[in-house]
């Protein structure tokens, strides 16, 4: 049945829409005034897209597209123009030539120039054929290895991102110091972004325990030994640093009196015989193999033979670094988080495995508990275990387990703790974010402002700012809470003091704040208020996650990376097989910005056969 359009009652629809519009814009005129020069129209346009989403048009945008009609439904970038644009098309469809609007200056063009010159501000100069850049949180190796991240910007990374709540100074320097050497020799310019911790509440450590090592062959499916387990020996005077053998640190006099073809004999923990052979000696230290499994502990006797010359030296292992024992929780159980900065433990059962001591780890942000309240939910671990605050005194909360894995889920030290019924108010910035300031604006291009519920977290960061004239520094806010995304368009319209500045949807606490259900709904949501607003958004968490730690992504990460093009940014996490992960997301972006640009089909041919079935 055809549908009946009364083009006079959407005429007067729009009208009232744009009327609305400007009503608005006046109730903002504060926070608009307020604003950086260089955002003021787009923050005029972001007002306008509030003032159109105040009301359900789901029928006007019907009507409006039986009549071959824009139905508004890509008005982010221009609202207003938008509107009286199809109010003028209207206008002519009913004849009404006598009332046409001034359309001069009113852009509706598929790019924006201002979002351009926006994005470019903050995330530098685009690669050709690209307009998606790729960000990656270097990993601690990027420290050391100036061809690894030479190897990164040549796969496509734009922008470097490093992650103030892990590592230190002495780490993130030498990290630039590489970024800028990579750059220097590529002849490109990718940017950096440190991001602060922000008030991200945590579990505190646990009581450590054995300090000894498993050093395991390799087998086949069938239990057969097929290659041996390769380690290193190293001086224990000695900065160690994670590589892909196993470090073992023993004298100095030992690595010396040590050559190719020896071999250490010693027992391991459980007594059994075992014998490590020396196949190299280099300026490291030695490279050892191992053909049976061995449990090696600090001050394991090694018993150096050097059959050339009929001799037997005795060395001690050094000190090795404690196993962190997690603590296993299962459905039921109860868990004390608490205020005293203690190490966490596993619960204590009697002889008939009755508890006797529950398990209990701290929080290390304790002035959290006066905002949780019995009955509040917990989630623990990015949403790996939940529970239910059953008790709340001074010091402690009681929790009960609601969800874990049938045999039991580990809690680690150092975990995310999320309380998303609970109207948490801690500062935007901690003592340790200002303190890590000084080092963000003297190194960096942007800083990301982690756990933003509230204007004042901005405005915080922003004050903090101004005690640095000298620098201009972009402004990155991280919507990551229940209550930031609720805030939103003032969130936006506070970060817009700053210039240049962008948005990073953080996927990751995101969906355990508002629910794993809710995410692509809150996701499309902030691009749209960010593309109103004409400000880069950045899509992270978990993209192409199994790629960069497995090599093996699923296909629901290809779709999620080929949604990811209508950001501005994309950041990858660290991984063993990140180059990998680098190259895939650059081919995927590529080849979907021929058919999208941000949420907008672009129609290029199509290759297909007319004689396939």
């Amino acid at each position: 049945m055809a549908r009946h359009v009364d083009i006079e009652r959407l005429s007067a629809q729009l009208k009232s829409i744009s009327e609305g519009m400007k009503r608005l814009e006046s109730d903002y005129s504060d926070d608009l005034a307020a604003v950086h020069p260089e955002f003021r129209d787009s923050a005029v346009n972001l007002v306008h897209y509030v003032a159109l989403r105040q009301s359900d048009i789901r029928e006007l945008q019907e009507d409006l597209a039986t009549l071959g009609l824009s139905s508004l439904g890509r008005a982010e970038r221009n609202v207003l123009g938008s509107v009286n644009a199809v109010w003028t098309a209207l206008q002519k469809l009913a004849g009404n030539t006598g009332h046409d609007l001034d359309l001069e200056g009113v852009s509706l063009q598929l790019r924006n120039p201002r979002a351009d010159a926006h994005k470019k501000a903050i995330l530098g100069d685009h690669p050709a054929d690209r307009d998606t850049y790729i960000m990656v949180t270097l990993p601690a190796e990027a420290a050391e290895n100036l061809q690894l991240v030479s190897e990164m910007i040549a796969a496509g990374m734009d922008v470097a991102r490093i992650n103030c709540a892990h590592d230190d100074a002495a780490t993130w320097r030498a990290m630039i110091e590489n970024v800028k050497g990579a750059n220097a020799e590529a002849e490109k310019n990718c940017r950096i972004i440190m991001d602060l911790a922000g008030p991200k509440l945590r579990t505190g450590q646990l009581r450590p325990g054995p300090r000894v090592i498993h050093l395991r062959p390799r087998r086949d499916p069938l239990g057969r030994v097929i290659a041996p387990r390769r380690i290193r020996f190293m001086p224990d005077d000695v900065l160690q640093r994670g590589t892909k053998a196993a470090l073992i640190p023993v004298p100095r006099e030992c690595v010396e009196s040590a050559e190719e073809g020896n071999e250490f004999r010693f027992k391991d923990t459980r007594g059994k015989k075992r014998r490590l052979i020396v196949v190299d000696k280099d300026a490291k230290g030695l490279v050892l193999e191992i053909w049976k499994g061995a449990y090696i502990a600090t001050g394991t006797k090694l018993r150096l033979v050097r059959h050339d010359i009929g001799e037997e030296l005795v060395y001690r292992v050094g000190e090795l670094p404690a196993i962190e024992q997690p603590i296993l929780l299962k459905v039921g159980d109860t868990l004390i988080l608490h205020k005293d900065n203690i190490p966490g433990a596993p619960a204590r059962e009697d002889a008939e495995g009755n508890t006797v001591t529950p398990a209990h780890i701290a929080c290390q942000q304790p002035e959290v508990f006066e905002f949780v309240s019995v009955g509040h939910p917990i989630s623990l671990n990015d949403g790996k275990i939940t529970g239910i605050v059953r008790s709340v005194s001074d010091d402690q909360l009681e929790v009960e387990i609601t969800k874990a894995k049938a045999i039991g889920s580990r809690l680690r030290g150092n975990r995310g703790i999320n309380f998303p019924g609970s109207d948490i108010r801690l500062p935007g910035l901690t003592a340790l974010d200002r303190e890590h300031l000084k080092f963000v604006v003297e190194h960096a291009d942007a800083v990301g402002l982690s756990f933003v519920r509230e204007p004042a977290d901005i405005t915080l960061l922003q004050e903090a700012l101004q005690q640095f004239p000298d620098k201009q520094v972009g402004v990155v806010i991280k919507i990551e809470t229940k209550r930031g995304f609720k805030n939103l368009p003032r969130l936006l319209l506070t970060t817009m003091r700053s210039y240049p500045a962008a948005v990073m949807i953080a996927r990751g606490d995101l969906a355990v704040e508002c629910g794993w259900e809710r995410l692509a709904e809150l996701q499309e949501e902030i691009l749209w208020f960010c593309e109103a607003a004409q400000m880069p958004v950045m899509w992270a968490t978990q993209v192409l996650e199994q790629e960069a730690k497995k090599g093996q992504a699923s296909r629901a990460e290809i779709s999620d990376a080929a949604m990811s093009q209508r950001a501005d940014c994309v950041m990858l996490n660290k991984g063993p097989h990140i180059l990998a992960a680098i190259r895939m997301l650059d081919n995927i972006l590529r080849r979907m910005q021929k058919h999208h640009f941000k949420k907008t089909p672009r129609m290029r041919e199509l290759s297909f056969s007319e004689d396939s079935s």
